[in-house]
This record gives structure tokens, sequence and C-alpha cells, in this order.
């Protein structure tokens, strides 16, 4: 990829997002936060909302990642949740666990309590459609931050987040984002190789997800709308964003990570529900096929479904004009064919591991990292090849960016008895773009 290329795209991205967050409300009420600390070897106290798998995982991660970490206070919107959590770790970490009662908090405001708590750092491991308002109340609290991806289900929950993570950065507040193949060594070594010009001009990205179908939560008579879509988040596009920005983001994060996080110029698509068509599985898709366009003509395809005996694939290609690399997570390999191959030999690593271990170094150094740009354009990139699907339109970037669709009801306006149904399934040619 053309150097000029590549900083002609990166000043459309900056000047596109520089102003969503100059034109935000968001950029006043944040500077009167606290501001984060610089280098000290003080116990750095910890906070988690979202107390599912996720969310125990990333627990566990933190109190390992430094010799001097607690976990102090833990928010979730099912409290069998915490307790389940809290017992987990209470097993792997022993002393570190120092939650008492009085602060694991409960309900759709659990969030704002733990945030007013004494913590340095917070999770934010929550489905998705909860992440942009959590974010902003991290950033505005003055924690360093860990949020899982994605960070948002619609463009208005991204342009949320460019907003916060610019505060973050002038704040001096550390943000680590959950994709974690860009803190896996294969990995890092790989894209390096191609942003160095092993493969050539990168011309074109093939990536896929291709999985079998995932866990469901039987209805429990007594269950109110909310609680079932709740507890089945997964399947509401309004909660997870639909598979493709749920979990498909994260081969989509790699096609964009090997075109050097580039904007695409605009996005064609296709889907559908062919299988998983009962009540249980909400309102999402269980298959879709993109294909990014770029301005110097180089393209990006990508291809997910979630179905039950079928061929499972979960890799990048990319093609250069000197090469190829592949990166095939099933079969782990890591390697470049063409006039320079190279294949890695050397060790993996725990990337989720590495994800917390490089966010507490930053705390203590006062060194302080920002995903913030390249993690909000991979998950509008999920979020525009959703939008294309649904349509079936051809959708250019900057439309996807400054989209109107917002996809569920406000943070401040859940309760367990809100009636909520979520947008209708959509159908491509019917559905329109907002």
């Amino acid at each position: 990829m053309k150097n000029s290329e590549l900083k002609s795209s990166r000043r459309r991205f900056l000047k596109t997002t520089g102003s969503v967050a100059a034109g935000s409300a968001l950029a006043m009420n944040f500077i009167s936060g606290k501001s984060a600390f610089a280098m000290n070897n003080d116990t750095l106290k910890v906070g988690v909302i979202g107390c599912g798998g996720r969310g125990t995982g990333a627990a566990n991660q933190a109190l390992k990642a430094d010799n001097n970490v607690v976990l102090t206070a833990m928010g979730d919107a099912f409290e069998d949740r915490i307790s389940k959590s809290l017992e987990n770790l209470k097993k792997e970490r022993g002393d570190q666990v120092q939650v008492d009662a009085s602060h694991q908090f409960v309900g759709f405001d659990a969030y704002k309590k733990v945030l007013a708590s004494d913590i340095d750092v917070v999770l934010l491991t929550t489905p998705p459609s909860f992440r942009p308002a959590m974010l902003e109340a991290a950033i505005a609290a003055g924690k360093h931050v860990f949020c899982e991806k994605p960070m948002a289900v619609d463009a208005q929950g991204i342009r949320r987040v460019i907003a916060a993570a610019q505060i973050a950065k002038e704040k001096k507040i550390s943000l680590v984002s959950g994709f974690c193949w860009r803190y896996h060594t294969p990995k890092r070594e790989v894209f390096q190789r191609i942003h160095d010009g092993a493969i050539g001009e990168v011309q074109a990205v093939y990536s896929t997800y291709n999985t079998g179908t995932l866990w469901s939560i039987p209805y429990e008579e007594g269950w109110t709308q909310m609680t079932k879509q709740m507890r089945n988040w997964y399947y509401y596009n309004w909660l997870s964003g639909d598979h493709i920005v749920e979990q498909a983001i994260h081969s989509i994060d790699m096609g964009s990570w090997a075109m050097n996080d580039m904007q695409p110029k605009s996005a064609m698509g296709t889907g559908g529900r062919q299988v998983r068509i009962e009540e249980i599985y909400g309102n999402i898709y269980d298959h879709f096929a993109v294909e990014f366009e770029y301005a110097n003509g180089a393209k990006a395809f990508h291809i997910t479904r979630q179905q039950k005996n079928c061929s499972r694939s979960y890799h990048v290609e990319v093609w250069g004009t000197k090469g190829k690399a592949i990166i095939d997570v099933i079969k782990r390999i890591d390697e470049i064919t063409g006039e320079n191959p190279w294949r890695y030999r050397g060790d993996g690593n725990d990337m989720y591991q590495q994800e917390h271990d490089e966010l507490f170094a930053s705390i203590r150094s006062g060194n302080l990292m920002n995903d913030g740009d390249w993690m909000a354009q991979s998950n509008m990139l999920a979020i525009m090849g959703r939008m294309a699907a649904y349509t079936g339109q051809t959708i250019s970037y900057e439309d996807a960016l400054k989209s109107k669709e917002i996809l569920g009801p406000a943070i401040d306006k859940y309760s367990w008895d809100l009636e909520y149904e979520g947008p209708p399934i959509a159908m491509p040619g019917m559905t329109k773009f907002k």
C-alpha cells in the first residue's frame, strides 16, 4: 500500500472522526473528570461491569497482570451473574478478590455505582449495546479502561466511542480494546511484515468466520420480555449488533489491520436467516457476505456464518503484488509465500493476558496507551457490513458513519418492565438505510 494513499486515508478518517467529536456535547462534559495518575507503585483497584464468562475471564487476567492489583467492585444486571463470577474468581485469585457485599451492584444502573467506587481501572464486559454510555462514563470518571469488543452496535454508538477515546487521550487515560489478535505475538509478526512490504502492495483481503451455533438459554415462566432478551442478548441485534458485529468482527479487524486501517470507500453485502429461525434466535441473521472497496482499487471480502453441521473456517488471506500472507486461526498458521517466504516458528502467547499485561504496564509507567482510533474503525466496518447486508444497498463509509439509526433504547430507559420489540428482521431490498 502506497504511503501517500495511507496518509490520505488517515487524514480523511481523522477529519471525519474529528468533526464527530467536535460536534458532540460530550467533549465539554468530560474535561472536568479526575485525571489519571502517573507512574506509581500503589495498589491498583479494579472494577468489572458485566460478570458473565468474558467479564470473569477479563477480571482474572487483570488480577494476573500486575503484582499489586485487587478486585474491589462488581456490577451486573443479574445478581446470579455476580455470585457465580465472584465464586470462580475467589477460587482462582484468592485474597486479590476483595469485593464485599456493599460493592456488588445489581441492575441497569450498576455501572454508575462501580464507577463511583474507589477504583482505578474498569473492565467493560457487558453486552455491546451498553458500552458507549459506559465508556463515556468511565472516561468522565477518570478510570483506565479495558473495553471488550465490539464497542458499539450502531453508528451513533461509534460516534460516542470516538469522542470518548479522544477525551481519554487528552486526560491521559489508558484505553485498551478487546481485539485480542492485535495482542497475539504471531499475528503481530505477520502483519508487521505485511506493512513492511513483504508481499508488496496489498490488492485484496479475504476473511472468514464460519462457525457452528452458539449457546441459548430456554425461556422461563414469568420472564418479562426484557428478561428474555437480556438472558439471550446475543440474538437481538439491538443488544449484540448481530453476529457479524459481535463475533465475526475479529476477522474483519484483521482484514482492516492488513490494510493498515485504511478507511474503505464503500461496502456491498448480502445475508439472511436460513436455519436459525426459531423465536429464541431473536432477530439476527445466520450468514453474511460483504465486499469492501477501497479508494486505491483494493478490495476486502468477508464471509461469516453460524450454522450447524457446516465446514468451519476462521482465517485471513492477504494478496499483494509480491506474494500472499495466510493467517489461519484453526490451523495455527501465520505465514507469507511469494518473493519473501516466511513462517512463524516461535512460541505463541496468551493474547487475552497480553491485553491486560500491556494495559497495567502502561498505567505503572505513565506511558499511556489508546486503541481508540483503530478499534472504532474496525467496529465501524462490521456495522457498515451489516448495514449493507440488511438493506441490500451499496453504502459509503461517510454515510455509514453519519447514520441516524439507533437500534435500541437509551440506557437510562432500560427496566425489566420495558416492552421493547427491537427492529424487525431485516429484509434486503426492503429494509431502508437510515
